[in-house]
């Protein structure tokens, strides 16, 4: 069985042919050119549809997408996406299905890289669990029983915006203190530019001092690497701010796997160690038995199967 897989993100389309036992038989990515609209983006879509198809000369039974924003129940439409003009509420699935004849299932970006987990990555070895995606925000998804948890309206799983500290700095959340001010890549390296600026002598700051605009929180896991302890401490700080967050998940879930993606996860042990040190000290003692968290090391991937997985589940 074969189905199509897309990633619609504000800059590229990634798009997969995908076997259900095998996964990936073959890639693309094309850029998604966003600011010509939304007609141009579903064209180029199909785009990508055809070309995957036609090369390989497949019967796919369908097409699953993953997007960022809110997902409607029935996994058609979508409201408001980030990072995608002039898309407001949009039935996704039959814009596809116009243009391609493919029927087509849409979910949250965040929710399929948790799903993409549980069919293809490390989450393949549990019956349930937690995705927090470290990427630009902070976002996520929660498998129960190999299926995502959707909520009553489809939109549950904003893990980014659990608040930790009405006090604290600003992000996309509409309050303060959400993990997202802490952990997205963009917030995490204001805070670190921030720290590093206040000591000159680091050579965080000779090496970034010109353009804090370079510095990236890979550059903070380099710097761990060498010994560098201001890098050190910054990671621990906001892996620390992470077990929190996951205090508060598992207390409400009672699901003790936690599976870690993204590019903010590449900082490794330097984060998740603090992280996991934080959850184990707050979390209520019952609810240590067996907990874990875990790096997933799919990647960008895990969202792309995620989405070809979706497609195997609700179009067979």
């Amino acid at each position: 069985m074969i189905s199509i897989g897309i990633d619609l993100g504000g800059t590229n389309i990634k798009a997969a042919l995908v076997d259900h036992k095998k996964g990936f038989l073959q890639t693309t990515s094309i850029p998604t050119h966003a600011d010509l609209g939304k007609e141009h983006v579903f064209d180029r879509i199909a785009l990508a549809v055809k070309d995957l198809v036609e090369e390989h000369n497949a019967d796919p039974i369908g097409v699953g997408m993953g997007l960022p924003g809110m997902v409607s129940l029935d996994r058609k439409t979508v409201k408001n996406p980030p990072n995608l003009p002039g898309w407001k509420v949009e039935n996704v699935a039959d814009e596809i299905f116009k243009r391609t004849g493919y029927k087509c299932v849409i979910e949250n970006d965040a929710n399929l890289a948790a799903l993409g987990s549980a069919h293809f990555g490390k989450g393949k070895a549990f019956n349930s669990f937690i995705m927090v995606t470290l990427g630009t925000g902070v976002g996520g998804g929660i498998i129960i029983d190999k299926k995502i948890y959707r909520g009553t309206t489809g939109m549950a799983g904003e893990l980014g915006h659990v608040i930790i500290n009405y006090h604290g700095p600003l992000s996309n959340s509409n309050t303060r203190g959400g993990i997202e001010a802490y952990l997205g890549q963009r917030f995490l390296s204001r805070f670190a530019a921030d720290t590093i600026r206040q000591n000159p002598e680091n050579s965080l700051y000779s090496k970034f001092h010109k353009n804090f605009d370079k510095l990236e929180p890979v550059d903070l896991y380099h710097a761990a690497e060498d010994g560098n302890e201001l890098g050190i401490d910054i990671l621990r700080q906001a892996g620390e701010k992470l077990g929190y967050a996951i205090v508060n998940y598992v207390h409400i879930l009672d699901i003790r796997k936690i599976v870690v993606s993204g590019g903010v996860a590449k900082a490794g042990r330097w984060l998740l160690q603090p992280a996991e040190e934080t959850a184990l000290k707050y979390l209520m003692p019952p609810f240590r038995e067996e907990f874990e968290i875990i790096d997933e090391s799919l990647g960008n991937d895990a969202a792309l199967l995620g989405a070809a997985s979706l497609a195997f589940e609700e179009l067979r």
